[in-house]
């Protein structure tokens, strides 16, 4: 079994890559003082205990732990500056009761409720395996302050597993006699939250020291008040429980990187290490990409000379100029028109993540060509062959503003975002952008999570993607994978469902060598002012094909959205090329969208999923200017919690990192990866590319905004 967790923890170290040491940092100079280090549970803490110490805000990390008793792999992330979150997966050798191992997956939250001050200490709320199976449950309340700026004291109270060595009577019993008494898990099946528990049954209290060295070595010492009472039992012996005191460290090895190492218990050593970064700073300060052009001044003398708009010829060799200009900065031009005063330009932009920073680039390449006598330049950003809208900036603002301390937010106060409904005119495209075909052959890696017999399973191979767009908002796509090494397909998991099997065969369909994973020909359209349509038809993904429809309104100035999905859909063969299975649905779902501010992003969803359940999914994203994104969602329909089976609810954890945030140039490119403790039937949804909201939005007033400090890179 321990050679299986390794297997995990190599996989999940995946996770790491996203993960990696500030690029710029590697000469070893960020050694810096940092607000917390992490425990064995992989939150913010001592060694098994937490502290209220906190970790900066958006702070991503991945934790591996060691030792005698468990094997964990726990992933936290900073939600807000007082709100962090962690999902742990870990396993217990020898937990059951035929010798196997126990592989449980828990979930925390914690809060601070007090910063500390110059006499007041810090104080966390939290919540340990919140909604798991209840194997490490357990509250606490806990106080830290630091005495100087290298010495810390920590002490609390805790129940459940954290009130389970030398408790006490437990004081919130004078509230209320229910708190005396801890209600048992009352679930094997994990993915609900025992509100019944929080708080009840006998406390202990625990505690800790910290110190400071150096920069990169934190020594800890603490007392603990979990008994270990399953992994002690004689049928287990995982550990022989001789001593409350734990001491151990917490190291530096590179920036991004702390390795720990612990005595516990009087019986183990424990070690663990983390990788962390944070989305809200870049790994390549400044950035390696290209300057822009700078802003051309005009020559006001020739602002009033006209005689250019008659010749056809020199408005083709403009246009044909602004074109092979955009080229060079990585944006496409679709289609130029020039008039007296104004130039409309639309543009493809598949560069840069940061949208500002493409209609910032393409302003400065007009002051270069267009006309003196142009004062206006509209530009309208085309998106899957429509406009997402027209951003009109007024020439003398770019003039007067280029080097403004204050520039960007001046000339986002000057601009005028609107709506736009039509892209250009034939007499105004530029030649040869459709049909236009983009294609790609690369190396793949597939993940599945979380079977007990093999906790990671990998498959690599090699993917080729195409893409034809045929013109008037059609783009055929397609995507076929061939399997070079991986064992996704040796899993002859079957697990029992009540539901059509929608999902829950998704190990039969990992088993094809050469998969169609999706062949679309799908057309987008603008059928009125806000709104958005797209038809969708052909094999869907890997497991449905058929035919979607989705309809938008989303006003260009608006935080909110509402959208439409209408699905017919029937199951493909295990295969994955073009035959058919028996099984048909409708599904759909109507959709609001909400921008809450400060990068939070929810979303609901309410409609009929795969397996005909009706129900919703909601979800919160966290997201940030430069295309980092963090969430998760859950979903909860008229399908039961024993009929849903293990998990209960259908839930997980999604991520959308940006290669630029690495690289420190522009590409464009992101890796989505979602973790889903566990894939069920009920609460399904269909996955569709290319659906529309997320792709015109970041073209709208409100994302706009939180990109255009970037609008002069």
């Amino acid at each position: 079994m321990p050679g299986k967790i390794s297997t995990l923890s190599l996989s999940v170290a995946t996770l790491a890559v996203l993960l990696p040491a500030p690029i710029g940092a590697q000469d070893g100079r960020d050694f810096g003082a940092r607000s917390s280090t992490y425990n064995q549970y992989g939150a913010p803490g001592l060694l098994d205990m937490p502290s209220a110490e906190t970790a900066d805000d958006a702070e991503l990390a991945t934790t591996l732990s060691y030792s005698a008793a468990a094997r964990r792999v726990t992933m936290s992330f900073q939600i807000t500056p007082r709100l962090s979150a962690s999902f742990r997966y870990g396993q217990i050798p020898r937990y059951l009761a035929s010798g196997a191992a126990s592989y449980d997956r828990s979930f925390d939250l914690r809060y601070r409720l007090i910063d500390e001050g110059a006499y007041r200490p810090a104080v966390v709320v939290g919540f340990q395996d919140l909604a798991g199976t209840g194997l490490y449950s357990g509250e606490y309340v806990v106080a830290t302050k630091h005495v100087s700026s290298r010495l810390a004291f920590t002490a609390g109270i805790g129940w459940g597993r954290l009130g389970s060595y030398n408790g006490f009577r437990n004081p919130l019993g004078r509230i209320d006699g229910r708190f005396y008494t801890r209600p048992a898990a009352g679930t094997a099946t994990g993915g609900t939250f025992r509100s019944g528990q929080w708080f009840r049954g006998d406390a202990a209290f625990f505690g800790g020291v910290t110190y400071r060295a150096t920069d990169r070595l934190t020594l800890k010492a603490e007392y603990s008040s979990d008994a270990y009472a399953a992994e002690t039992t004689p049928a287990r012996n995982l550990l022989d429980r001789k001593s409350s005191l734990n001491v151990g460290l917490s190291y530096r090895a590179a920036p991004g990187v702390d390795v720990q190492l612990a005595y516990m218990y009087g019986d183990m050593i424990a070690a663990g290490v983390t990788f962390y970064t944070n989305p809200r700073k870049t790994s390549v300060p400044g950035g390696s990409g290209p300057a822009p052009v700078p802003v051309k001044p005009r020559d006001m003398k020739s602002a009033q000379a006209l005689g250019w708009t008659t010749n056809d010829v020199l408005k083709t060799k403009l246009r044909d100029g602004v074109a092979a200009a955009m080229a060079a900065d990585g944006i496409q031009v679709e289609g130029l028109r020039l008039e007296d005063r104004v130039a409309t330009i639309y543009i493809r932009n598949e560069r840069y993540i940061a949208r500002a920073e493409a209609i910032g680039r393409t302003a400065r390449v007009l002051t270069q060509v267009a006309p003196a006598s142009i004062d206006s330049f509209r530009i309208v950003p085309m998106v899957q062959g429509v406009p997402a809208s027209v951003v009109t900036l007024q020439r003398r603002d770019l003039e007067q503003l280029e080097h403004d301390p204050d520039g960007a937010w001046r000339m986002f106060a000057r601009a005028d975002i609107a709506d736009r409904l039509t892209g250009p005119a034939a007499e105004d495209r530029v030649p040869d952008q459709t049909p236009r075909l983009t294609w790609s052959l690369g190396p793949y890696v597939k993940a599945s999570y979380f079977d007990p017999a093999e906790p990671v399973r990998l498959d690599a191979g090699l993917r080729l993607r195409g893409k034809a767009h045929l013109g008037q908002g059609f783009v055929l796509s397609a995507e076929v994978d061939q399997r070079v090494a991986g064992n996704r397909g040796d899993s002859n998991r079957f697990d029992p469902s009540a539901l059509p099997r929608v999902r829950s065969d998704a190990n039969l369909y990992a088993k094809a060598d050469t998969t169609l994973n999706h062949l679309t020909l799908a057309s987008y359209f603008r059928p009125g002012e806000n709104l958005y349509g797209r038809v969708t038809a052909g094999y869907l993904e890997p497991m449905f094909a058929g035919v979607s429809a989705e309809l938008l309104w989303k006003p260009v100035d608006s935080r909110f959205a509402l959208g439409v999905e209408a699905n017919y859909v029937q199951q493909r063969d295990f295969d994955q090329k073009l035959g058919l299975r028996s099984y048909r649905v409708a599904t759909g779902h109507v959709s609001a969208y909400y921008d809450f501010g400060n990068g939070f992003h929810g979303q609901a969803d309410v409609g009929r999923y795969l397996a005909g359940d009706w129900g919703g999914t909601v979800s919160l994203d966290r997201e940030f200017a430069n295309g980092w994104r963090i969430g998760a969602y859950a979903t909860f329909t008229d399908v039961s919690f024993s009929d849903f089976g293990e998990g209960s609810f259908d839930k997980g954890i999604r991520f959308s990192i940006p290669l630029d945030h690495f690289l420190g140039r522009p590409t464009g490119r992101t890796q989505d990866v979602v973790l889903q403790p566990l894939s069920r039937d009920g609460g399904a949804r269909l996955k569709v590319d290319g659906r529309i909201y997320d792709q015109i939005r970041d073209y709208h007033e409100p994302e706009l905004k939180k990109s255009w400090g970037r609008f002069w890179r």
